[in-house]
């Protein structure tokens, strides 16, 4: 039963980014981004493809490098040629199957034989048993951490503000462009490291780990916000 609960205390905390990636695009930007799944698939990719050179430390902010870039390219996609966000995401969604398979080089990796970092925080003996939920815990309290931060910066309050008013952001002198795309970005680089640390976890990337990730996330999101709600009314 313990083994249950450890198990689904790690999945969960690992896959909470991707909650936080749709809060980002979805409620505070008001957009509906599809990219997710690819973009996930693409974290576990590069994670994977670079683990196996040896530097899983590494993996991670290449993983979210890579999500960035397909943050960029919905927003381009949306901005620059006005293709609607929800066309966009599906466009690029698409062309990530191509772009995930050629840098798996298969339609699946293996890292059994490979170092990830919850094998190195593993040697190390700190926390045991624990130790998987320590280091996605660990990661993603300084995701949470370094997002408040940000969005309470100049360029975080016109993120948050592109999606309350996008006129309101124009007549302030602020390009709801720029806002836009940075806030893809984001959104999409938290997507890939959550898809960066599954791949390290069950040390094994796979092209269709991403299947339904936006699905999943917007739920999680849903029902999070449902009992928060609650809550504070109660």
């Amino acid at each position: 039963m313990l083994t249950i609960v450890q198990t689904a205390l790690e999945a969960g905390v690992i896959y909470a980014l991707v909650a936080l990636a749709l809060f980002l695009s979805y409620t505070i930007l008001d957009i509906a981004d599809l990219t997710t799944d690819g973009a996930f698939t693409l974290g576990c990719a590069v994670s994977a493809t670079v683990c196996l050179t040896g530097h899983p430390v590494l993996a991670l902010p290449m993983a979210m490098l890579a999500g960035a870039a397909a943050g960029f390219v919905t927003a381009f996609l949306q901005t620059k040629l006005g293709v609607p966000s929800i066309l966009a995401g599906i466009i690029t969604n698409f062309g990530l199957y191509s772009v995930n398979l050629t840098v798996m080089g298969s339609a699946n990796v293996n890292l059994y034989k490979s170092d990830t970092i919850f094998s190195l925080v593993k040697e190390t003996g700190f926390a045991g048993s624990w130790h998987k939920l320590l280091v996605a815990s660990v990661v993603v309290l300084a995701v949470c951490v370094l997002l408040v931060l940000f969005l309470g910066t100049r360029l975080g309050l016109s993120i948050r503000a592109t999606g309350d008013n996008t006129d309101m952001v124009r007549a302030s002198s602020i390009n709801p462009v720029f806002t836009i795309t940075v806030g893809l970005c984001l959104a999409n680089a938290m997507t890939a490291l959550s898809g960066a640390l599954i791949a390290q976890y069950q040390k094994s990337a796979d092209m269709n780990l991403g299947t339904g990730m936006v699905v999943l996330g917007l739920a999680s999101l849903i029902i999070g916000q449902s009992v928060i709600s609650r809550g504070k009314s109660g």
